[in-house]
């Protein structure tokens, strides 16, 4: 069974509506506001896992719809996981990837045709 992830807020400005947080997670801890890298399909184009650490890196985003259509979830379920897969057993937040869905559905029904 999993650990919930927990938020706490650590400071808040009295200025505005700015805050700074502390995203506990089973993973690691995420401070806010963070910079995220992206890394479509699991990976950081340019970038190892060794540099996101050695640039501080806390989490890193992927996307569930592009990691369905390559590697695919068969082979990154294969390799034991995403984690595993990135060789990153830190933080990870994957989007839904309904956007990619709407948008990209029939160019990809259209390429998949085209190679069958």
């Amino acid at each position: 069974m999993a650990s919930a992830s927990l938020f706490r807020i650590l400071y808040k400005s009295r200025d505005c509506n700015a805050r700074l947080g502390q995203l506990s997670t089973p993973h690691g801890v995420i401070n806010t506001p963070v910079f995220m890298p992206v890394a479509t399909q699991g990976c950081v184009k340019t970038l190892t896992p060794e540099d996101l650490l050695e640039n501080q890196t806390e989490i890193v985003l992927c996307n569930t719809y592009h990691l369905y259509l390559r590697p695919s979830h068969m082979v990154i379920e294969k390799l034991g996981g995403l984690h595993q897969f990135m060789h990153w057993d830190h933080p990870l937040l994957t989007d839904s990837g309904g956007f990619q869905v709407f948008s990209l559905g029939d160019l990809v029904k259209h390429e998949l045709h085209m190679m069958n």
